[in-house]
């Protein structure tokens, strides 16, 4: 499977068998520094209703039609904030399984998740997760997250640098000194894209590959 990160929460999964899923596509212009998605995937998921995480209509279906296998995609409820979503909402983990490999994305997760939540995504074989807090978990609190889930390969979102993002929440320095000063992973700069393969324990730090 090939990960291009598109920036933000957004990201565009390929598989093998050609087949395409687009992760919460952010509407044109809400995130700064980041261009519009421009997208073509066979499915899309978004983990809520904000419009930097549900902007489903820009992404097109293929011209042609996907006629092989598909994943097995199951959405496991949190909440947005620590207070049971009164702040923000709901938020939806999404847990895709396909071609051998399990890939977690959790949205703008702001809560813990319980032990039942965690049974269905513990050692998945990729980890998407929010570092930026404000609106989410934070560096710290992703660090304590990701210690319990055990993925293979860990790539942060939702934080802002110099050139895009939110003022109002992080970038990712914290998340990734804290995972430095773990010796758990190796660190992997990939750019903006990355080819899950049979690496143990990375973080794989990408770049945007919408940014204006």
């Amino acid at each position: 499977m090939k990960i291009t990160y598109i920036g933000h929460a957004c990201f565009f999964l390929e598989y093998q068998s050609g087949y395409s899923i687009c992760l919460d596509p952010y509407s044109s212009g809400s995130v700064p520094g980041l261009a519009d998605t421009d997208l073509v995937a066979d499915k899309v998921m978004c983990s809520h209703s904000h419009f930097d995480h549900n902007d489903a209509d820009s992404v097109k279906a293929p011209a042609r039609q996907y006629t092989g296998s598909k994943p097995e995609i199951e959405l496991i409820h949190t909440y947005h904030d620590e207070v049971q979503g009164a702040k923000r909402g709901d938020n939806d983990i999404t847990v895709i399984d396909f071609e051998g490999s399990k890939t977690v994305h959790l949205g703008d997760i702001g809560c813990d998740i319980t032990d039942e939540q965690l049974a269905k995504i513990k050692n998945c074989d990729v980890l998407m997760i929010p570092v930026g807090g404000f609106y989410t978990i934070d560096c710290k609190q992703a660090f304590a997250l990701c210690g319990k889930i055990c993925p293979k390969a860990v790539i942060p979102m939702h934080y802002s640098s110099d050139s895009f993002g939110y003022d109002e929440i992080s970038g990712r320095e914290e998340f990734v000194t804290l995972i430095k000063d773990s010796g758990t992973r190796k660190v992997i700069e990939a750019g903006s894209s990355y080819s899950v393969g049979a690496d143990e324990k990375v973080l794989v730090l990408m770049e945007p590959v919408r940014k204006i």
